[in-house]
C-alpha cells in the first residue's frame, strides 16, 4: 500500500524540495496551505491540495481527517501550533516538525542534541511574530514535541542551520554568487575562516524523509552539511561552479568602516561561529550531498540578476570604497 504524506505547507522553498524527496521515495502527498503561493506540483496526480489555515483549529482538523501516515510540519512558528498539530496527529507514525538550529541558546562548537541548552521562551515570546524571538518560538516547540512524545504521540523534531539552495526566495547565497560572476574581487569580512553551518537544501529533505521513516519519537536530529566550510571556502567554491577566478580580499571591522560597513552586513556571516554535530542524524543511514555538489545545483540556479538586486548584503560603492582602503595599505 503506498503510504501518505501531509505537508503543513510545502509550496515554497524547503516544502518544495521536500515533496519531491518524499514522491521519489513512492509517497503520495497531500500539500495543506492557504493557496498564497502557485503550486509547483500542480501536474502531479500524486500531489493532491487541501487549502486552509493551519492557526485554525477547524481547518488542521481536516487534514488530520486525511488519516496520514506521516507529517511534515514546515510552517509550526508558535509553540500553540505545535501543540495542536500534535493533538490532532496523535496516531501518525511520524508527526515532524522543522525546527531550527536557532534553537539553541548556548554558543557550544558545536551545538549537540540533548546536551546545548536551548532558548528559553517566555508567554510573551512565544506569541510574537518578530525575528528577535524566532529561535525562542522554535525552541518551545521543540518542548512541544518532547512532551507529546511522552503522552505517546510519535513526535519528533528537526533542526536545520542555514539552508541554501534553488528556489530560495531569502537570496542570501545569491549575494555571494553574483559577487563572484560579476566581479574579479570578492570583499570578505573578517579573516575568511568564519563558520557559520550552512546546508544545501537538499540535505534537509532527505533528513526530513529519514527521520520520519527511522527516528525515534522524541528525539531531535540537527542537519548541516556533512564538512563545512568557511565563507571564503564558499565563495570559491562558487568560482569553481563559475568556472571563473576571483580574488578573495578580507577586510576587518576598521578597513570595512571606511565604507560604513560592519561583518554582519554581509549575509551568511556571523560571530561567535555556529556549528551544528550531525552525527546523530548520520547513525539513520542519513547519505548527505558534498557541498561542492551542493553549491553547484544552487549557481546553476540562481537569477541572472545584478548583484545589487539581492534582498541582502551591502552596496557595490561602499565595497569599493573599502577596496580602495585596501589597496593603499
Amino acid at each position: 500500500m503506498t503510504r501518505q504524506a501531509l505537508f503543513v505547507g510545502g509550496t515554497r522553498f524547503i516544502g518544495r524540495h521536500a515533496v519531491r524527496e518524499f514522491r521519489d521515495a513512492g509517497y503520495d502527498v497531500t500539500l495543506f496551505h492557504r493557496g498564497e503561493h502557485d503550486s509547483p506540483f500542480a501536474d502531479d496526480d500524486g500531489v493532491e491540495h487541501l487549502r486552509g489555515d493551519r492557526t485554525e483549529t477547524e481547518d488542521l482538523a481536516d487534514a488530520a481527517a486525511l488519516d496520514p501516515d506521516v507529517v511534515v510540519d514546515m510552517v509550526a512558528y508558535e509553540p500553540r501550533d505545535v501543540r495542536t498539530a500534535t493533538t490532532l496527529f496523535d496516531d501518525v507514525d511520524a508527526y515532524v516538525y522543522v525546527s531550527s538550529g536557532s534553537a539553541y541558546g548556548d554558543e557550544d562548537v558545536p551545538k549537540r542534541e540533548g546536551e546545548t541548552a536551548l532558548e528559553p521562551c517566555t508567554d510573551e515570546q512565544a506569541t510574537d511574530d518578530s525575528h528577535e524571538t524566532y529561535g525562542a518560538r522554535k525552541a518551545e516547540g521543540d518542548r512541544a514535541v518532547f512532551a507529546a512524545a511522552a503522552d505517546g504521540v510519535n513526535a519528533l523534531s528537526v533542526r536545520p542551520c542555514v539552508v541554501y539552495g534553488p528556489h530560495d526566495y531569502t537570496r542570501r547565497f545569491d549575494y555571494w554568487v553574483q559577487r563572484v560572476a560579476d566581479y574579479d574581487r570578492v570583499l570578505v569580512p573578517g579573516d575568511g575562516t568564519n563558520l557559520w553551518h550552512r546546508v544545501s537544501v537538499e540535505n534537509v529533505v532527505r533528513a526530513l524523509r529519514v527521520v520520519a521513516e527511522d527516528g525515534t519519537p522524541g528525539e531531535a536530529y540537527n542537519v548541516g552539511d556533512r564538512r563545512l566550510q568557511t565563507l571564503r571556502e564558499t565563495v570559491e567554491t562558487v568560482a569553481d561552479a563559475l568556472d571563473t577566478d576571483v580574488e578573495v580580499v578580507t577586510a576587518g571591522e576598521r578597513e570595512l568602516d571606511a565604507g560604513g560597513l560592519s561583518p554582519s552586513d554581509f549575509p551568511l556571516y556571523r560571530d561567535p561561529p555556529h556549528v551544528l554535530d550531525t552525527n546523530k542524524l548520520r547513525s539513520l543511514d542519513w547519505d548527505p550531498v558534498a557541498p561542492e555538489d551542493a553549491i553547484a545545483e544552487t549557481v546553476e540556479a540562481t537569477p541572472e540578476r545584478e548583484a545589487d538586486e539581492a534582498q541582502q548584503g551591502p552596496d557595490r560603492e561602499a565595497e569599493e570604497r573599502v577596496l580602495g582602503v585596501l589597496e593603499t595599505l
